[in-house]
This record gives C-alpha cells, structure tokens and sequence, in this order.
C-alpha cells in the first residue's frame, strides 16, 4: 500500500456508498471559508485497504465521497472522477463520484 486508503462501504436507501480518504487524513477536520469537512471514521471507515481494493470499490458502488490526494488522484487516473469536479479545502482535494444508471 503506497499513501494508505481508508474506507467504508455502506448501502444506504438503494445505493451502495464508498466513503474513502487518505489514511492520514482520517480524524482530522479542515477548513476554509464556509467549507469544513470532518473527516471521521464513522463515515469513512478504519479499514485500512490497498489501491486496487479501493478502485474495485470505486467500480462496485453507486455513490463516493473521497478526500486526499493520493485517493482523488486515483479516482482521476482510472476515469472515475474528472479533474475539474474537484474541490480544494485548505489544500487538500475533494470529490463526490455518482454512478448514473439508465
């Protein structure tokens, strides 16, 4: 495992939800502006997970929140996530992926 992932899947009304972060991330809060994000093991899991469990996950699921670097760039990488849906908050990068089914 290179930067560390850590995440949680849940199924949540229908939709199968990752939430993931870069593991160094996990119970820490940022901010900037009106934008905060508390990043917390109760929504984003303490299951520690390599690159290609998460990207396996990232094809599974209907709905994903990730924050960090290594994470979005992973999700950017294999066209999960395109690189201008990307938010920044105090630096650290942030995405929201949701999987349209016709």
């Amino acid at each position: 495992m290179s930067a560390g992932i850590t995440m949680k899947i849940q199924h949540i009304q229908g939709e199968i939800l990752l939430a993931a972060a870069d593991s160094d991330l996990v119970n820490r809060e940022i901010r900037e502006g009106k934008l905060h994000l508390k990043i917390a093991p109760e929504f984003y899991g303490e299951t520690k997970v390599s690159d290609e469990t998460f990207l396996s996950s990232m094809g599974l699921c209907t709905i994903a929140n990730l924050v960090g670097k290594h994470v979005v760039d992973l999700a950017i990488r294999n066209s999960y996530v395109d690189r201008e849906n990307i938010i920044y908050i105090d630096r650290v990068p942030h995405a929201q992926f949701a999987k349209l089914i016709e």
